[in-house]
């Protein structure tokens, strides 16, 4: 890793210790909590590229969080890059808190996120977020999650990349559905994919929460990207950054 990435981890390392400590006193079972996500999805995409040749993926994820803001956690899933590579599991740190001077009081959560692939390390690469979600954007309990993600080694390609995102979240009444609709930007210093040096990813699609499950919820979404590797290429790489409908169950615990 670069030096940049390095100060930015201890930097993060540094905020996020400084606050445990300023909560010590308050340090007890009730100030910590623990969750996860378990989900089903037919297509693992990531920025609207395909991780999985557009095959299913089965993924999971734990967060530890403390009452401070203070969280770390890991998530995992199965992937396909066509290589010795068959399992994402990415440990990340961060720290959320609500900006309450500001009359929308948004969520503010700045973290660290470590891809890495257990059997082919030299595809490892981490990456510095900083998000900012707003509610009841436009209609009551819809939201709006802004975020800008960083690496100087995206995709553990040695390369400084930026990416940019939206997504809006919007139920549709009382009915248990809801619609989500996203857009992404990467922009890097060298050509990642095809001839050029960015692209754009997109997502829209509708949700439904299962009223007598806890915490269950499917999506039906349309993702790709403007992606275009050019004559030549495989069908199944082309597929894999084209617009493709993605079904995904998750159950929230």
């Amino acid at each position: 890793m670069k030096f940049s990435i390095k100060t930015l981890s201890l930097a993060l390392v540094a905020v996020t210790a400084s606050f445990s400590v300023a909560a010590a006193e308050d340090i007890s079972a009730s100030a910590l909590s623990f969750s996860g996500t378990a989900a089903l999805t037919s297509d693992y995409r990531y920025r609207g590229l395909t991780q999985t040749f557009n095959d299913p993926a089965v993924q999971a994820g734990f967060v530890l969080s403390h009452a401070s803001g203070v969280y770390a956690g890991v998530w995992g899933s199965n992937v396909d890059f066509g290589g010795t590579a068959h399992l994402e599991l990415d440990p990340y740190i961060g720290y959320a808190t609500t900006l309450d001077g500001f009359a929308s009081k948004p969520l503010l959560d700045v973290g660290l996120w470590y891809y890495a692939y257990p059997s082919e390390s030299d595809l490892n690469w981490l990456e510095a977020y900083a998000k900012l979600g707003f509610n009841d954007v436009l209609v009551k309990d819809a939201s709006l999650l802004t975020a800008v993600n960083y690496s100087n080694d995206f995709l553990g390609a040695d390369l400084d990349a930026w990416y940019f995102n939206a997504t809006y979240s919007v139920p549709f009444g009382a009915t248990g559905f809801g619609g989500v609709a996203a857009l992404g930007y990467t922009v890097a210093d060298e050509e990642i994919f095809g001839d050029d040096d960015s692209y754009v990813d997109w997502k829209l699609g509708v949700t439904y929460a299962f009223a007598g499950v806890e915490g269950l919820t499917a999506e039906l979404a349309a993702v790709g990207s403007d992606i275009d590797y050019g004559p030549g290429t495989p069908d199944a790489v082309e597929r894999g950054v084209e617009t493709g409908a993605v079904v995904t169950l998750t159950k929230a615990f």
